[in-house]
């Protein structure tokens, strides 16, 4: 018996070679050469000259980073911006998935790939789109929802009170279609037997949604919340098509991401800071994870029960 799980690892490990080699040579060299640069003199790192030294200067980079307001507004916008996207996409998707299981199949084939579109959108074609739709008075959203209600136009882009708003649409319009993909797929792995016996019973929609469908797609509901975190929290191309890589007025828009990629080109801080964007995100890297993990850890074995 002791000798079985050896022999089973000795067998999986031709198959986990690669894997492991792609993750050494793509996640763990980075991290220790994001490691070493962060902990470099941004101001002596880039001299031309080969016979450069690099000079390292300790934690200094990350004590200037944590002292840095602006690093603050955007960790907060990261926050909200990944708070209001799960609040919004998670029960939308849900509700979609449901309507589409109800529906027959060809049909609803047709509608999940409809849905499914806008997560396959290029960042050239969103920036197009949405210049449409939240552009001064004659954008679509202004046009067709906010002045036929009788409100006055909204200036999306520039009032720093509906900046934030617009990315959370953005987010919510991307990835609710693929969300609720998910959530069709965990609802059709369901056992028919489930909604015999629910008929059978005469459970009514509610009880047979709060019964047999919310727990049939809460394991999946766990993976689209790490998902949208991640993605929240690494999010540049929405926040991008739309900000031209700036926060917007006010700093209002501006994500972590953006602001690390303002850091290390000269479009944000006019030097190449890499030294300080790499700090940036070694800080927020280990808590995300760690939070991650926590959540993995704890809300898992639950779900099984």
């Amino acid at each position: 018996m002791n000798g079985l799980p050896q022999e089973s690892f000795r067998r999986l490990l031709p198959l986990l070679l690669p894997f492991l080699a792609l993750w050494v040579l793509c996640w763990v060299v980075p991290l220790f050469w994001g490691v070493d640069l962060a902990l470099q003199n941004p101001d002596s790192g880039f001299a031309t000259s080969e016979n450069r030294e690099i000079e390292y200067v300790g934690l200094e980079n990350f004590q200037r980073t944590i002292g840095d307001p602006k690093f603050h507004k955007a960790l907060s916008n990261t926050l909200k911006y990944v708070f209001g996207s799960l609040i919004c996409i998670i029960p939308l998707a849900f509700v979609l998935a449901v309507a589409l299981f109800e529906l027959p199949r060809l049909y609803r084939g047709i509608l999940a790939f409809c849905l499914l579109i806008p997560g396959l959108a290029l960042p050239g074609a969103m920036s197009k789109l949405f210049y449409l739709f939240f552009h001064g008075r004659e954008g679509a959203l202004n046009q067709y929802i906010i002045i036929p209600f009788g409100m006055d136009p909204i200036n999306w882009m520039m009032d720093p009170d509906f900046i934030m708003p617009s990315l959370v649409i953005q987010s919510v319009w991307r990835w609710t279609g693929v969300v609720a993909l998910f959530f069709l797929c965990a609802l059709e792995g369901i056992p028919s037997w489930h909604f015999e016996v629910a008929k059978l019973e005469g459970m009514k929609s509610l009880s047979r949604i709060r019964l047999i469908l919310v727990p049939g797609v809460r394991n999946l509901a766990l993976f689209v919340g790490v998902f949208l975190v991640v993605d929240g929290v690494a999010s540049f191309s929405g926040a991008y098509t739309l900000l031209g890589g700036s926060g917007g007025m006010m700093d209002a828009g501006l994500l972590l991401v953006t602001y690390v990629y303002q850091v290390a080109f000269p479009g944000g801080s006019g030097r190449f800071d890499l030294p300080g964007a790499a700090a940036m995100s070694l800080l927020v890297a280990p808590f995300v994870a760690g939070f991650l993990f926590l959540v993995l850890r704890v809300r898992l074995p639950q779900a099984k029960v």
